[in-house]
């Protein structure tokens, strides 16, 4: 519980009821705070853009080689002890 709800005298905030919307008046609200939301986006610019795509890759490639050899040491695993046929 924040300090703010454990100080207050007025109540716990489930107290305080919302106008009841309709079911246009829930879908009109839920536009707008998609538009609100969409407001607060920042695109990145051109450099920072570059950056997270070479550190993606390099993420990408680093996992790849991980499998890779994980599959081939469980591959080696897997013929000792069952042998091959």
């Amino acid at each position: 519980m924040t300090d703010t709800a454990a100080s207050s005298s007025k109540g716990s905030p489930s107290e305080k009821k919302a106008p009841e919307r309709g079911f246009f008046g829930r879908i009109m609200l839920f536009i707008r705070q998609v538009f609100a939301e969409l407001g607060k986006v920042v695109t990145p610019t051109r450099r920072e853009l570059v950056r997270f795509t070479i550190t993606v890759l390099v993420f990408v490639v680093i996992m790849m080689l991980l499998v890779t050899a994980l599959d081939l040491l469980f591959g080696a695993g897997a013929v000792w002890v069952f042998g091959d046929s």
